[in-house]
């Protein structure tokens, strides 16, 4: 059981530092305001890290085991979707980075090409829930 809260804190927390961030590109961010997102952003990291990590040791070692999951095509969906946002987070990281050490503020195209990954983001990070919940009740075993 200890195994499911961790993972669910983490997943809540981890949309909301996702949210946090897009909320906080809104507008033309200042440079103190792009070292903030940094940091939002290298938490988000840190975190999806650790749901990783929780993730695994509860497939592995809590009640249902590595057999249940890895025969679920629900899982599958949702790593698959957990991986495509993982790869999606790269590009703001970068520019967020780029914006840090730069003296010049980010433009409105750079802009709006990172508020597009996190709407990117957002909107697939809805389908996890999903999935852990069909996954869950035993739809896509294999």
């Amino acid at each position: 059981m200890l195994w499911a809260i961790a993972h669910h804190l983490l997943a809540f927390a981890i949309f909301g530092l996702l949210f946090a961030e897009f909320l906080a590109l809104q507008g033309a961010p200042s440079q103190a305001a792009i070292r903030r997102i940094a940091a939002l952003d290298m938490s988000y990291g840190v975190l999806a890290l650790l749901i990783v990590i929780i993730g695994f040791g509860r497939a592995n070692f809590a009640a249902k085991g590595w057999a249940y999951y890895s025969h679920n095509g629900s899982f599958w969906a949702k790593m698959s979707v957990f991986a495509a946002i993982a790869l999606l987070s790269v590009p703001p990281t970068l520019a967020f980075n780029r914006w840090k050490r730069s003296a010049t503020l980010a433009d409105e195209a750079s802009l709006r090409a990172v508020r597009r990954f996190f709407q990117l983001e957002l909107g697939l990070f809805v389908l996890l829930p999903i999935f852990a919940a069909a996954m869950a009740r035993g739809y896509g075993r294999f």
